[in-house]
């Protein structure tokens, strides 16, 4: 249940009840911002805006059926057989319908997507994808385009306030109802209750609780583990989408090697030059990620390392295609033209998140959730390639309609200037990065690429035992968050997509459903796991 506001006295409250209050400046948050224009909004984000996102670090870009060659049907069907039985049809349906009407919104905030001479968009081609149909920019600089332009936009909009800096902790509600968020000032001592009209997470994925990443530090489970605390049901926990080709070179997060590079042709060898991924899949490189991903994990665990070979696919063109790539090679003094570039799986999407409705609803009254962090069936057990983008700007403006229709005319957007909040009293736990650093550890170890019950149960059991030394509430929740993801994979007793059990390897046709669950249900699960690991 949400949590009161006398609960958090003396915490500063703003003067005003905002009409929405969104919680996460990525993608979904500063596009459903702009679509309820001009309803007032604030915007809170952990970062400065569009530097704490993963929208912004997004290389491939974004999936739509807009090409002569191309079709909604085909686009949904690609997009059903990579989630592996699990998807809702609906919202898959509804999702590339409406892809072609949000790249030209975003076309018209300025997004400066490639275009050929004559000034059509052009297409490339991903894995699992039957058509040539993400747009991109300048190669693999997509995400980063469209946040410029859409910060751009935000900017301009005297009706959308951006507050940055400011960490959310947890929801207030009364009852089932949720009525605001609590929030604390980055690396200070300061709390603010945002009072609103409606609330919408938009916080992100959950990178940061793994050792490898591709994902900014702020992607942490703060959002999921807020909703869930609050009593959200959460949907698809166990399914993590594990990028094959991050950059192994010891950066935190990791560099990533985006999959474009291989639809371009790149080829994945070991060190012997072997070309693993012939006798694996059919579509070799461009095989869904889950199965790429394990064949790395493979050779990487038993000593013979994998490489991106992009020599002749890609060659000289290598600086001017894949700027963003290239300069994180070249910083590890590695030329993609002439060496090869060692990879390694690493977590870059959670399929799993916040049940939501096609309109963005949770389960809670006054909370929806858009992006990462929420689960609205369109995924299945394993993203396809360049579909997260587009299902982040669908659904958030579908979330802005069904806002905008449910409330009243939008009073003024004029803001009035907070004052200087009072401070609590700091709660900081020397033992605290110790803790991240064990969850870490632990979810990369047990709850990776390979999983079982017995490291599952270790893992559940290890991570309760350092919770216990964390104080603040957005350490808590990265704990929180951890456990939600492995108490649901310890559920599902069956290998589907991004989700592999080495004591259950093949799919279980009477699973072939999505998985449910609750703080409630994980808290059980993770005491019996505590009484038996």
């Amino acid at each position: 249940m949400a949590v009161s506001v006398e609960d958090f006295a003396p915490a500063y409250i703003g003067k005003d009840v905002d009409d929405v209050v969104i919680l996460g400046g990525g993608l979904a948050g500063l596009f459903c911002a702009l679509k309820l224009s001009p309803r007032p909004v604030t915007v809170i984000t952990n970062a400065p805006i569009g530097q704490g996102a993963s929208s912004a670090w997004a290389q491939g870009g974004i999936a739509a059926a807009i090409s002569e060659q191309d079709s909604v049907e085909k686009h949904r069907d690609d997009t059903l057989a990579a989630g592996c039985g699990i998807c809702e049809e609906k919202i898959v349906e509804e999702m590339t319908r409406e892809g072609s009407a949000r790249v030209h919104d975003l076309l018209s905030y300025g997004v400066p997507f490639d275009q050929d001479l004559e000034g059509r968009l052009k297409f490339s081609r991903e894995a699992a994808h039957s058509q040539s149909r993400v747009v991109r920019v300048r190669g693999d600089m997509a995400g980063r385009a469209i946040m410029d332009a859409l910060i751009a936009a935000v900017r301009k909009t005297p009706s959308i306030r951006i507050l940055e800096g400011y960490i959310g902790e947890s929801f207030i509600g009364e009852g089932r109802y949720v009525t605001g968020v609590l929030a604390r000032r980055r690396g200070g001592l300061e709390r603010l209750i945002f009072p609103a009209k409606a609330v919408v997470l938009a916080s992100g994925g959950i990178g940061h609780l793994y050792e490898l990443t591709t994902n900014p530090h702020e992607a942490n489970g703060h959002g999921l583990a807020m909703a869930a605390r609050a009593g959200a049901v959460i949907a698809d926990a166990e399914f993590v989408q594990f990028h094959p080709t991050a950059l192994d070179l010891g950066k935190d997060p990791a560099p990533l090697a985006t999959e474009a590079l291989r639809g371009e042709g790149a080829t994945l060898v070991n060190k012997d030059g072997e070309r693993f991924m012939e006798g694996v899949h059919p579509e070799l490189e461009l095989a869904p990620r889950d199965i790429v991903a394990r064949a790395i994990h493979r050779e990487v665990s038993e000593g013979r390392g994998a490489f991106l070979d992009c020599r002749t696919a890609i060659g000289e063109r290598f600086k001017d295609d894949f700027p963003t790539v290239f300069a994180a090679a070249s910083a590890a003094g590695i030329d993609p033209a002439k060496d090869l570039l060692p990879v390694a799986p690493a977590e870059h999407y959670h399929m799993g998140g916040v049940l939501t409705d096609a309109n963005g609803r949770t389960s809670l009254d006054g909370l929806w959730a858009a992006g990462e962090v929420a689960s609205t069936g369109a995924h299945g057990a394993n993203r396809l390639a360049s579909n997260s983008l587009l299902e982040a700007v669908v659904f958030a403006a579908r979330i802005a309609e069904d806002i905008q229709g449910l409330m009243p005319t939008p009073r003024s957007a004029y803001w009035n200037e907070m004052d200087d909040a009072p401070g609590l009293p700091s709660q900081r736990n020397v033992e605290e990065r110790e803790a991240i650093t064990v969850l870490r550890k632990t979810l990369a170890r047990n709850v990776g690429v390979l999983r079982d019950a017995a490291g599952l149960k270790t893992a559940l059991a290890d991570i309760a035992q350092v919770e216990q030394n964390c104080v603040r509430q957005s350490i808590l929740n990265m704990m929180v968050a951890g456990r939600i993801i492995t108490a649901a994979a310890l559920k599902r007793e069956e290998s589907r997509g991004g989700h592999f059990r080495k004591d259950f390897p093949q799919e279980n046709p009477d699973m072939a459903s999505r998985s449910y669950t609750t703080l409630k249900e994980v808290e059980a699960i993770t005491a019996e796991a505590l009484e038996t690991a």
